[in-house]
C-alpha cells in the first residue's frame, strides 16, 4: 500500500489523476510468487482470502505450499518466490539473508499434548522422543523453552509437518507426544480425551508466521507489496470484529472446495476460537511485537542474543504496514 495521503483542492485532484493510474498499473503488472511454509488448510484459509482480495485489485499471485518451512524460506532467499509466510528470523541472523518482515500473520498459540499413560508431567518426557512440525519452527522453539524451564532434555527429535497430520499419528499410536495448534488440540481431545492430555504451556505469544520478502523485491514492487499488506490488514481487522467472515469469503470465492465437508464445517468454530485465543492480532505487527519475538527466539536457542541488542530494522520493514494504517485507519 504505497498510498499517498489525501490532498485537498483542485491541485490535489490533478495530482491524483496522474499518480493513481500509475500505481494501479504497477500493481496489475505484478505476478507475485508466494511461498507458504505450511499446508493449505482451514487454518491458512484467511491468508488465501487476503491474497484473493489483492488479486481482485490487480496483484495476481501463485501460491506454493512447502512441507517444510525452511524450504519456503529458502525459496524466497534464492529468488524462486517473492513473498514468504513463515518465521525467517534465524535465517536472517545467521546468514544475513536480505529478508524483511512486513506483516505478523499469526502468533504462537500451540499446545503440548501427550499420551497420559506415558507422560503425565514434563519430567516424564526427559530423554523421551518428541515430534515437531519442522526444524527451526515455532513448535520447536516452544518445545525448547518448555524443556529448559522444566529441566529436561528431549531424546530423539522427529518432524512431521502439519498439526492435523501429527494428530492423526497420535490417534494411530505412532506419536506419543507433540505440539499442535488450537484446532487440532481440540480435535484430539474431542476424539480421545481419555487417552491424551495437555501439558502446561507458555503464556507468551510471539510470532508464529510472518509475511516477509527480499528487500530488493520490496524496493522494486512497493505497490504490489502495499496492496497485499493492506488486504491482510483488512481481513485481520474484519476477523477480529466477526470471525465468521472467513467462511463467508470462502463460500463466496469457492475456496478449498476439495477439502472434506466435515473439515469445512469447522471453519467458523476454528476462527472464533483462534480470534478469542489471540492467534490473529489485528495490529499486524509492531516494534514491540518484534522485540517479544527476539526474547522468545533467543530463549528458544534459534537466535543468538542478547535479545535487547538486536535491531528491529534489521529484520522488519514497517513501511507497507504503516502506509496501510494511514489508508484504512488505525
Amino acid at each position: 500500500m504505497s498510498f499517498m495521503s489525501r490532498l485537498s483542492g483542485a491541485i490535489a485532484g490533478a495530482v491524483l489523476t496522474m499518480t493513481v493510474p500509475a500505481v494501479v498499473a504497477e500493481a496489475q503488472a505484478a505476478k507475485v510468487q508466494v511461498a507458504l511454509g505450511d499446508t493449505v488448510s482451514v487454518e491458512t484459509l484467511a491468508y488465501i482470502v487476503a491474497l484473493e482480495r489483492a488479486k481482485e485489485r490487480g496483484v495476481d499471485y501463485t501460491l506454493t505450499s512447502f512441507a517444510k518451512e525452511d524450504l519456503a524460506i529458502q525459496a524466497v532467499v534464492n529468488g524462486q518466490a517473492d513473498l514468504g509466510i513463515g518465521t525467517p528470523y534465524a535465517v536472517v541472523q545467521k546468514s544475513k539473508a536480505p529478508l524483511k518482515g512486513i506483516f505478523q500473520v499469526t502468533r504462537l498459540v500451540f499446545f503440548a499434548v501427550a499420551d497420559k499413560s506415558l507422560y503425565r508431567t514434563w519430567k516424564d518426557l526427559d530423554g523421551q522422543p518428541f515430534v515437531f512440525h519442522a526444524r527451526g519452527t515455532g513448535t520447536e522453539a516452544i518445545g525448547n523453552i518448555l524443556a529448559d524451564r522444566n529441566g529436561i532434555k528431549f531424546g530423539q527429535r522427529s518432524y512431521v509437518a502439519g498439526s492435523e497430520n501429527r494428530v492423526v499419528a497420535m490417534l494411530n499410536g505412532q506419536i506419543k507426544a507433540t505440539i499442535v495448534d488450537l484446532a487440532n488440540k481440540n480435535l484430539l481431545l474431542a476424539k480421545s480425551a481419555d487417552k491424551f492430555h495437555v501439558l502446561p504451556g507458555l503464556d507468551e505469544k510471539a510470532s508464529d508466521e510472518i509475511l516477509f520478502a527480499r528487500t530488493e523485491w520490496l524496493a522494486k514492487n512497493q505497490a504490489a507489496a502495499d496492496t497485499i499488506v493492506e488486504e491482510f490488514a483488512k481481513v485481520w481487522r474484519e476477523m477480529a470484529a466477526d470471525p465468521t467472515m472467513v467462511e463467508k469469503e470462502r463460500v463466496k470465492r469457492g475456496l478449498l472446495k476439495d477439502l472434506p465437508k466435515e473439515l469445512l464445517a469447522d471453519v467458523d468454530k476454528y476462527y472464533r476460537q483462534a480470534v478469542d485465543n489471540g492467534v490473529f492480532d489485528k495490529a499486524g505487527g509492531s516494534p514491540q511485537a518484534v522485540r517479544l519475538d527476539f526474547d522468545f527466539y533467543t530463549q528458544a536457542g534459534q537466535m543468538t542474543g542478547p535479545a535487547a541488542e538486536l535491531k528491529v530494522e534489521e529484520f522488519w520493514d514497517f513501511g507497507p504496514l504503516e502506509r496501510a494504517r494511514k489508508k484504512i485507519g488505525g
